[in-house]
C-alpha cells in the first residue's frame, strides 16, 4: 500500500525523486503546473519533452530536472492538445501511467500535482476521486509514497475528503 500525502504548495519545491507534470501530447510547458515546473528548472526541460513528442496518454515520459533537485521530471500527458478538456479516462490513464514509470525507474517517493484539474478544465471533486482511486489500487514494487500537491485551496480539500 502506498502512502499517500497531501500538500499545499508549489510542486517544484517539495522533497521528493521525481515530480509529475500533467502534459498534453504535445509537451508544451505553457501554462499550470507545466509552467511553474518550467520557469523553475529552466526551459531545456520543455525542449527535451518536445523532442520526445508526441506523447501518447498512459505513456509519460521522464526528462532530466534542469535547474530542480529531482532525479526525474515524469510528463504524463492528461489531453492531447492544450485545447482539449480532460476527461475522467484520461486522468486515470495518467495518474496510473505516472506511477508505473515512477515505480519502474525504482523512485521511492514522487510528487503529483492535479492532473487534468488546469487547463485539462476537468473538475477538481472528480480528479480527486479518480486520482486517490488510481494510486490505492497500483501495486508498487518500489514506491512507497506519493505526494499530491497543489496549490488550489479547493482541490487539496478534496483529495483531504477523498483519503478519508
Amino acid at each position: 500500500m502506498i502512502d499517500i500525502q497531501i500538500q499545499k504548495g508549489d510542486i517544484t519545491k517539495v522533497q521528493a525523486d521525481a515530480i509529475v507534470n500533467p502534459a498534453n501530447s504535445f509537451g508544451w510547458m505553457g501554462g499550470g503546473s507545466a509552467k511553474a515546473i518550467k520557469n523553475a528548472g529552466g526551459r531545456e526541460i520543455e525542449d527535451e519533452v518536445i523532442a520526445k513528442s508526441p506523447l501518447e496518454i498512459g505513456k509519460p515520459v521522464s526528462t532530466k530536472v534542469g535547474n530542480l533537485n529531482y532525479k526525474a521530471i515524469i510528463h504524463s500527458p492528461t489531453v492531447e492538445s492544450p485545447n482539449d478538456k480532460a476527461l475522467p479516462y484520461n486522468v486515470a490513464m495518467a495518474t496510473r501511467g505516472a506511477l508505473e514509470l515512477a515505480d519502474d525507474m525504482k523512485f521511492s517517493v514522487i510528487a503529483m500535482p492535479g492532473m487534468g484539474t488546469g487547463i485539462g478544465g476537468f473538475p477538481k471533486k472528480n480528479a480527486a476521486k479518480v486520482m486517490i482511486e488510481e494510486i490505492k489500487k497500483f501495486e508498487p514494487i518500489n514506491l512507497e509514497k506519493v505526494i499530491l500537491v497543489d496549490i488550489d485551496d479547493e482541490l487539496v480539500e478534496f483529495w483531504q475528503k477523498e483519503l478519508k
